[in-house]
């Protein structure tokens, strides 16, 4: 049996200035978001909660997905939205070899610049993918946690950004839709509840499923 996660479906209410704050800085989503999760986590609470979150919009309304082992979206601002909250445990439970899934998921596809002999010991910096070199990262990402792709739609997504006490950060995000078989359950549900990728603080690497009718 896998390990239970919480996924809060939270619609968005466009007026609040809580809601429009946080969509013009992904430190203040994520700020606000990690008010779902239970309080002395320690030192990684992001990562301890399993707390990941995805922005899904259309041309009517937005739309918040956020995930983690316990939720209470009682603590949202009083004005940010609607939330419905489901118990994802029969989702991963139902992952079979085999299995025909639809997913969608925002990514961070990126690569660390080599850097030459001269410069070891030193991390290069991380370079933004784009187009078939994105197509790939994502390719070989969804084999790594257990699906074999048949489709994958990318659409480019607006770029979020974060600022600290002196910096901003620009994350850059490609989501993919599309259609897989599952290869290995086990790797696929650790997938779901870690995420995929970096950025996982400023909405990329939540991994949604639902059984394909294919």
């Amino acid at each position: 049996m896998s390990p239970g996660a919480a996924l809060a479906r939270i619609r968005l209410n466009p007026h609040s200035r809580a809601v429009q704050r946080d969509l013009r800085n992904a430190t203040d989503m994520h700020r606000t978001l990690m008010r779902l999760v239970p309080d002395g986590l320690g030192g990684s609470p992001r990562q301890a909660a399993g707390l990941l979150y995805r922005l899904d919009v259309t041309d009517t309304f937005s739309t918040l997905l956020v995930q983690a082992t316990a939720l209470d979206p009682t603590r949202l601002p009083d004005d940010y939205g609607h939330a419905d909250v489901k118990d994802l445990t029969p989702v991963l439970n139902a992952l079979k070899k085999g299995l025909a899934v639809r997913y969608r998921t925002v990514v961070n596809p990126v690569k660390t610049e080599r850097l030459s002999l001269e410069n070891k010991g030193r991390r290069g910096k991380r370079i933004a993918l784009t187009g078939p070199d994105a197509d790939q990262w994502w390719a070989r990402r969804a084999h790594q946690a257990g699906l074999h792709l048949t489709t994958a739609l990318p659409t480019p997504v607006a770029a979020v950004h974060s600022s600290g006490d002196s910096t901003a950060v620009r994350h850059h995000l490609v989501r993919y839709d599309g259609t897989a078989i599952v290869t290995d359950p086990d790797a696929l549900a650790e997938a779901v509840l870690t995420g995929i990728g970096r950025a996982k603080s400023y909405g990329a690497g939540l991994l949604s499923l639902a059984r394909s009718a294919a």
